[in-house]
């Protein structure tokens, strides 16, 4: 083999070598870039993972500092809120406190401006009184003129008096003359000694005496009773005068004002909800009518009218009115009008000076303000009546105090909130007696509608100042022309029938006394014409309560002596 070949061999081998290291070098070049793009694309991986990890755990880190400052926020928020809800209230509060002193000084204001028109009308009278002193100082020097005459006149009858004496003493002696003939005669004729005869006119005599003394007794029987009958009129007509109260009348229904009639839809509320769960609260019916800007409130409980009046309004002004924000209120109302209650009998028992009265009879006192009889509030009326009372046993010399308390609890009975069937004024004495007052005015609270005995000179006080205050005309709803028409009425229909010679209307006409001729209605008759009266009466009249019809047949048998 000569050099040429083998140096073609080596350079051939060598091109071999060389191409096959280069194929073994862009192969393990190849494998080298793979695992390198595999190396790469694991570590951009983990990388990638890493940093969702990272952002996962920044990202919840971030929500849960974010959800704690947000709940910090509401805590503080919510607090913030029940902050001014406090607020809210306590201004509600003093504007309710600063409302009913408003109120209480309006209430000042009109009762000086009652007194003011009262000191306005005595002095008025005062000045007509001393005009009409003027002209009776004149009838009276007329009126002396007048005895100056008589009393010649009467000098010149008592000489001829004296003149006529003379001439009967001389008659008297000539009677005597005759006497003594008389009697002379009269002892031949009869027979009978002196002393018997004496005897005889001793025992006419004495029954004449005893029957002249039954007639004086009986006059100054008479005379006593009409001068206690009088000094009893000046007792009773002096406490009226110097008691002068007003009488409100009371209705079944309040009205509130509201602001316009679009606010009659949101009392109403979808489909009727709000008013239902309002009258359910409040026990009182809701009116809501065509009335401009008006709505009424029905019910014969005035003191749950009186919450369901106050509640409405400051439903309406708060402008809330959903049945929740309803039964919030009400009840808010009724603790508020129960704390009034109270106030109200203790001012009533610090103005009439009571003290020691149990807190129940207080509470009692205070619901009166919200109660009526015959139209007549029962708590002015009850005022009325204890000062009436204390008035006429001041005049008596009587227990003032014991007098003002009966007259006070007279009527507590009629606010007992239990339903008891027996009347108001065993009710009221039951409760007195519970809460330890005295006999007296138990036994006068019990007696004054004569359900039973009085053993009290206080008990007949306190009926008779209770039957002032409610005959008074216009006390019980009715003006003075009403009131005499109605009396007139009742007159004229008890006086229509047959035998009925007199009728009194009295007790504010709660009572009539009919007088019959005995010779035309007999005691059976009688009675069958108290129930015809009554009968008629009720069927041609209308008033407020009863009425008492008493008929009355006496036989009189009269002579006179001359």
């Amino acid at each position: 083999m000569d050099a040429t070949t083998v140096i073609v061999i080596a350079v051939a081998a060598l091109g071999a070598g060389i191409a096959i290291d280069r194929v073994l070098l862009a192969r393990i070049g190849r494998s080298v870039l793979e695992r390198a793009r595999e190396d790469a694309n694991r570590i951009a991986n983990d990388a990638k993972r890493e940093a969702e990890l990272q952002r996962e755990t920044y990202r919840r880190e971030v929500e849960a500092e974010l959800a704690g400052t947000r709940a910090t926020l509401d805590r503080d928020v919510q607090e913030h809120q029940r902050a001014v809800r406090r607020h809210k209230e306590k201004l509600d509060r003093r504007l309710e406190k600063l409302n009913r002193r408003a109120q209480r000084i309006q209430e000042r204001e009109r009762l000086l401006q009652q007194a003011t028109d009262a000191v306005n009308t005595i002095t008025h009278e005062a000045q007509r009184s001393h005009q009409k002193a003027h002209a009776l100082q004149r009838d009276a020097e007329a009126v002396s003129a007048e005895l100056i005459k008589l009393q010649e006149q009467l000098e010149a009858r008592a000489q001829d008096l004296t003149e006529q004496q003379h001439r009967l003493e001389a008659e008297a002696a000539e009677i005597e003359s005759l006497k003594a003939e008389q009697i002379r005669r009269l002892e031949q004729v009869t027979r009978m000694s002196p002393r018997e005869a004496r005897e005889a006119l001793i025992e006419k005599f004495t029954d004449e005496a005893r029957l002249e003394a039954s007639s004086a007794v009986k006059e100054i029987r008479d005379e006593a009773r009409l001068r206690a009958n009088r000094d009893a009129r000046k007792i009773i007509l002096t406490a009226i005068q110097r008691t002068a109260a007003s009488h409100a009348i009371e209705n079944t229904v309040s009205v509130v004002n509201i602001q316009n009639d679009e606010m009659k839809g949101r009392i109403i509320g979808r489909e009727g909800r709000n008013i239902r769960a309002f009258e359910a609260a409040t026990g009182i019916e809701v009116i809501v009518d065509d009335t401009p800007e008006a709505v009424i409130l029905s019910g014969f409980d005035p003191v749950r009218r009186e919450v369901a009046r106050l509640s409405l309004i400051k439903l309406v002004q708060d402008g809330r009115i959903h049945p929740a924000r309803i039964e919030e209120v009400v009840n808010k109302v009724g603790e508020e009008m129960e704390e009034e209650i109270i106030e109200t009998g203790e001012r009533t028992a610090i103005d009439l000076n009571l003290h020691g009265l149990h807190p129940e009879l207080i509470r009692l006192v205070g619901r009166m303000r919200y109660r009526a009889s015959y139209g007549q509030n029962l708590l002015a009326h009850s005022i009325e009546t204890a000062r009436i009372a204390s008035l006429v046993a001041a005049e008596l010399n009587l227990d003032v105090d014991k007098a003002r308390r009966a007259g006070l609890l007279h009527d507590i009975g009629k606010v007992v909130e239990e339903d008891i069937e027996n009347p108001h004024a065993i009710v009221g004495m039951e409760y007195c007696r519970k809460y330890k007052e005295d006999a007296d005015v138990c036994n006068a609270v019990g007696a004054h509608h004569d359900e039973i005995e009085m053993t009290s000179l206080i008990a007949p006080i306190v009926q008779a100042a209770d039957a002032i205050s409610g005959a008074r005309p216009g006390a019980r709803r009715e003006a003075l022309d009403a009131y005499i028409k109605r009396l007139e009425k009742l007159e004229e229909v008890a006086g229509s029938f047959n035998g009925v010679e007199r009728v009194y209307a009295i007790q504010a006409g709660r009572e009539i006394r009919v007088l019959v001729n005995h010779d035309l209605v007999s005691d059976t008759h009688a009675e069958q014409l108290a129930g015809d009266i009554s009968n008629r009466i009720q069927r041609e009249m209308q008033y407020p309560g009863q009425i008492k019809v008493t008929v009355i047949r006496e036989v009189r048998s009269v002579a006179y002596a001359k």
